[in-house]
C-alpha cells in the first residue's frame, strides 16, 4: 500500500512527537509544524497527502488554518484534531472541507483506520488519473462525470474493469443520479465503443408499443404495422443497448428478454424467424428489484442474467465531496450557454447550496444552477438566486415554532411522502406501505400538497 507524506499541525509538543513515531512507525514520512503559522508556509513549499490538524492552538486556530490550506491547495486531506467539548466545530470544519475529525486523546488504532482510508483514497485517485491519461490517448473522455468522491472514484475504476467484458450490468440509483451517463461511458470503455448504444426508456412507452421498439416487427404484425420495422436489438447489433427504469417491462417482454440473454437471438413481431445479435445489455433501475422479484412482478431468473454486474450510483447526499466541483462546473457551463459574465459564487450561496440535501440528485442541482446563472443580475451568484434559503433546510421537529401546530406537522408530513416517494422510485403502493397509510389516502395527499406523482 502507498505510503502518505503527512503533516502534523499541533501546538503540543509531547502529543505532536507521539503521533510522529506512530506515523513513522507505520512506513510514512511525517513533517510537524508546531503552530499554524508555519504549517501553512510548510503547505505552500511542499507536497502533502495528509494534515492532521488540531483545532485549538495559539495564534491562528484549526478553522482558520484549514481555509487557508485549502486555499492552497484544495486536494489536501485534512483530519482535525479535537477535544470532545468543541466536537461541534469540527463538525463546521468538515462542511469547509476537513474530510474527517479525531478527538483527544488521540486513539492509535482509530488513528490508523483514518489514514488507511486516505491512503486507499489516495490511490483511487491515482489509478483514475492514469486512467484518464490512458482514456484521452484512446479518445475517450469522463469530463461529462464530475466526481471526486472515493464512492464516484470506485465506481469509475470499476467501470473500466467492467467495460472489456460482454458482462451484462445492472446500475442501481435514485432518479437523477446519472445511471445514464455511467452507461455511456462503460460503452465508450468497451470494444463495441465504435458500435453505437442504443437507449430505450422502458416505462416510457405501452406494453405493445415497447415490443415493437425493442424487437421490430413485420409488415402486418398488428393493426397499422403497414411496412416491416427494424427493432432497437438490431439497431444495436455489434454495440449497446441500455434499457433504462428495467422494473417497468411487463412479463411478456422479460420472457423475450430473458430469451435473448440465454440464446442471443430475437424474433420480430409477427415473424418466426430467429435474428442472431450481439447486443450487450446494459440495465437501470431506481426501483428495489429485490422487492419485486419477492412480490413476484419481476422474474427472478431474469434478475439474475441482467444483474452479472452491479453498480450502485450513491444519491449527491451521500457524495458531498463531489458538490463543489459539480456547482462550478454547471455554473461555468450554463454562463457559456446563456452568454452570461458570470464569475464566481458568493460564500454564503454556496454554502448554502453545499448544506442542501438535493432530494432530486444531480438533476435538481442542474435545475438550480441553470436557474441561478439565468437570473442573477450581477458577476455573482447571490443567496438571492437560490430557490430555497438557510430556514428551509432546518428539521422541521428541531424548528421553533413558527405558525401553527398544524402547519408544522403539514410540513413535516409533505416531507415524508417525498422521501418516501423517491425510496420507492416514485411507486405509491410501496410508498403507502411504507408510511402505514392506504394508497387512496396517500393519492389525496399527493393532489393536496401538490406533490410530483
Amino acid at each position: 500500500m502507498r505510503k502518505l507524506n503527512i503533516l502534523i499541525v499541533e501546538d503540543g509538543r509531547s502529543q505532536r512527537e507521539m503521533l510522529r513515531d506512530f506515523l513513522i512507525k507505520e512506513g510514512h514520512q511525517v513533517s510537524e509544524a508546531e503552530n499554524g503559522e508555519t504549517g501553512i508556509r510548510m503547505v505552500a513549499e511542499n507536497q502533502f497527502d495528509l494534515i492532521l490538524l488540531d483545532y485549538k492552538m495559539p495564534g491562528m486556530d484549526g478553522m482558520e488554518v484549514l481555509k487557508e490550506v485549502k486555499r492552497i491547495n484544495h486536494e489536501i486531506d485534512v483530519v482535525i484534531i479535537t477535544a470532545y467539548g468543541t466536537i461541534e466545530t469540527a463538525v463546521e470544519a468538515i462542511k469547509v472541507g476537513a474530510i474527517d475529525y479525531i478527538t483527544k486523546p488521540v486513539e492509535l488504532d482509530e488513528l490508523l483506520i483514518l489514514v488507511d482510508r486516505v491512503t486507499e483514497r489516495r490511490g483511487l485517485i491515482r489509478e483514475n488519473e492514469l486512467l484518464k491519461q490512458e482514456l484521452g490517448n484512446r479518445g475517450v473522455t469522463t469530463e461529462q462525470i464530475i466526481y471526486k468522491s472515493p464512492q464516484m472514484l470506485e465506481l469509475i475504476n470499476m467501470a473500466s474493469r467492467v467495460a472489456a467484458s460482454r458482462a451484462s450490468v445492472l446500475i442501481q440509483g435514485e432518479s437523477g443520479t446519472g445511471k445514464e451517463l455511467l452507461a455511456r461511458l462503460i460503452h465508450q470503455l468497451s470494444p463495441r465503443a465504435h458500435k453505437p448504444i442504443i437507449v430505450v426508456n422502458c416505462g416510457a412507452l405501452q406494453e405493445n408499443l415497447l415490443e415493437s421498439e425493442l424487437f421490430g416487427h413485420e409488415k402486418g404484425a398488428y393493426t397499422g404495422a403497414s411496412s416491416r420495422r427494424i427493432g432497437r436489438f438490431e439497431e444495436a447489433d455489434g454495440g449497446t443497448l441500455f434499457l433504462d427504469e428495467i422494473g417497468e417491462l411487463s412479463p411478456a417482454i422479460q420472457v423475450k428478454l430473458l430469451r435473448f440473454l440465454q440464446e442471443r437471438e430475437i424474433s420480430r413481431l409477427g415473424s418466426n424467424v430467429n435474428i442472431s445479435v450481439d447486443v450487450r445489455i446494459i440495465s437501470a433501475t431506481n426501483r428495489d428489484l429485490d422487492i419485486q422479484v419477492k412480490e413476484g412482478i419481476f422474474r427472478e431468473d431474469l434478475f439474475y442474467r441482467l444483474k452479472v454486474v452491479t453498480m450502485s450510483l450513491p444519491p449527491l447526499r451521500d457524495r458531498k465531496d463531489d458538490l463543489p466541483a459539480l456547482i462550478d462546473h454547471f455554473m461555468d457551463k450554463f454562463a457559456r450557454e446563456n452568454a452570461k459574465n458570470i464569475k464566481g459564487i458568493t460564500a454564503e450561496a454556496r454554502d448554502l447550496l453545499l448544506k442542501y440535501d438535493y432530494p432530486g440528485n444531480v438533476r435538481e442541482l442542474v435545475n438550480i444552477m441553470e436557474r441561478a446563472v439565468v437570473i442573477a443580475r450581477d458577476e455573482y451568484i447571490t443567496v438571492n438566486d437560490i430557490p430555497f434559503k438557510s430556514d428551509d433546510l432546518e428539521d422541521p421537529s428541531k424548528k421553533e415554532s413558527s405558525g401553527s401546530l398544524r402547519e408544522s406537522l403539514e410540513e413535516l408530513e409533505k416531507r415524508l411522502i417525498t422521501e418516501a416517494m423517491n425510496k420507492t422510485g416514485d411507486n405509491q403502493t410501496r410508498a403507502a406501505e411504507m408510511l402505514g397509510m392506504s394508497e387512496r389516502m396517500l393519492r389525496y395527499k399527493l393532489k393536496k400538497y401538490d406533490l410530483k406523482n
